[in-house]
């Protein structure tokens, strides 16, 4: 039994107030006319269906859409990805964040390989079982490339579903009534085209502000429009404040001043398997200064002299935001040790762009050669690699 125009459903027990087969049929006519023409839509393969699925995640289209084709040239099977050191996949996958994913991949393509003789597999349980990929993921995969009725409950999807029943819980506290929704409006006959039209529906017209009501297929059987609520759904978990970290940062250029340290985090972990330059976390009562050259201690045992300011990078992350305190530094004794990374290496400026570093770090760069140009001091060539600071001093 439907319920009033007037009412909201619990968290338990989400209420469609039209036929799910006119949902679908209004659907899929509106995808027939407005669904987006993607890459990943033209060709059926289903690595490269595999692959968008995860730049996707936590990525809008437009954002992933060129890494997508510049990693089908460099990557163009799942074999050649197996093969691949990591380091350069995650070179490729530079500046997409949420690096897990590159990482999950890599290893998931190699399984892949090895497990299911380089064809993704098409069993749902062998899918989810590879790394880096939930149900959600799965769903979209399996759907788009083999055709096969699995639902998915990716944010746009959330979203779409919270507003159509007018959830009156964050759809977090709803996983399990939302999923089965999207397992009852399922088109069994066409999942393919329904799940991206789904997916398609809430990234292009009901969109997280200022949803394009007059222009969905569901207006008419949306409570949240017919209550008008559509801007308070879905509803939100009250926010905790973000914290924020202030980081120093150090250059550190060897005796000649034409290399810098760089080191490799850890493989796991946020920003696992990336370079970046060494420091730590300002505590409190220190200065950026006393903080370089402690952390510089404590994770490389090294001594250094502290320099000029280089540049402050700010950057945020998904629960928290940095200020990178970055400092020219000179190396004055010890032997760099592997204490808080896996890898360390002395490189020229030139060398910095062959490795991949996180976001926050690429600006660093950048400042790095601005800073060497503006010194005017470079070799006889004129090569980058060979410019040093103007003063660490």
């Amino acid at each position: 039994m439907n319920r009033s125009a007037r009412s909201t459903p619990s968290s338990t027990e989400l209420t469609l107030t039209a036929d799910p087969r006119s949902l679908r049929r209004s659907l899929l006519d509106w995808y027939a006319t407005q669904g987006r023409d993607l890459p990943w839509r033209r060709n059926r393969d289903p690595y490269a269906v595999w692959i968008s699925e995860i730049m996707l995640q936590q990525t809008q289209v437009k954002t992933a859409w060129p890494y997508f084709e510049r990693w089908l040239l460099r990557f163009p099977d799942v074999q050649t990805l197996a093969a691949a050191d990591v380091q350069d996949v995650l070179k490729l996958w530079q500046g997409l964040g949420y690096y897990a994913r590159a990482r999950n991949l890599h290893r998931a393509a190699q399984l892949v390989v090895a497990d299911h003789h380089g064809e993704f597999p098409r069993d749902f349980d062998a899918a989810i079982a590879l790394p880096g990929i939930g149900r959600s993921t799965a769903g979209g995969i399996l759907s788009n490339a083999f055709n096969l009725p699995v639902a998915i409950l990716d944010g746009n999807v959330k979203r779409v579903l919270a507003r159509l029943v007018a959830l009156d819980v964050p759809t977090n506290r709803a996983m399990s009534p939302l999923w089965e929704l999207s397992e009852t409006l399922l088109d069994r006959d066409a999942p393919r085209d329904f799940n991206q039209a789904l997916m398609d529906l809430g990234a292009t017209c009901c969109t997280p502000k200022n949803p394009a009501c007059l222009l969905c297929p569901w207006q008419d059987t949306c409570q949240a429009h017919s209550l008008g609520i559509t801007s308070e759904r879905p509803m939100r978990e009250t926010k905790t404040p973000i914290p924020h970290k202030h980081i120093g940062v150090a250059v550190i250029w060897n005796d000649r001043r034409d290399r810098i340290l760089v080191d490799r985090r850890p493989a796991k972990g946020l920003l696992g398997g990336l370079w970046e330059f060494p420091g730590g976390k300002i505590e409190a009562g220190e200065t950026p200064e006393a903080c370089v050259k402690r952390e510089i201690l404590e994770e490389l045992a090294i001594d250094i002299e502290v320099g000029k300011h280089l540049i402050t990078v700010d950057h945020a992350y998904s629960h928290f935001k940095v200020s990178l305190h970055v400092y020219h530094c000179a190396h004055l004794s010890g032997e760099p040790q592997t204490i808080a990374c896996d890898e360390i290496r002395w490189v020229t400026v030139a060398e910095l762009s062959e490795l991949p570093f996180p976001a926050a770090n690429v600006k660093i760069i950048d400042a790095i050669v601005a800073d060497s140009a503006n010194s005017g001091d470079s070799g006889d060539s004129g090569d980058v690699s060979q410019t040093k600071p103007s003063n660490l001093a």
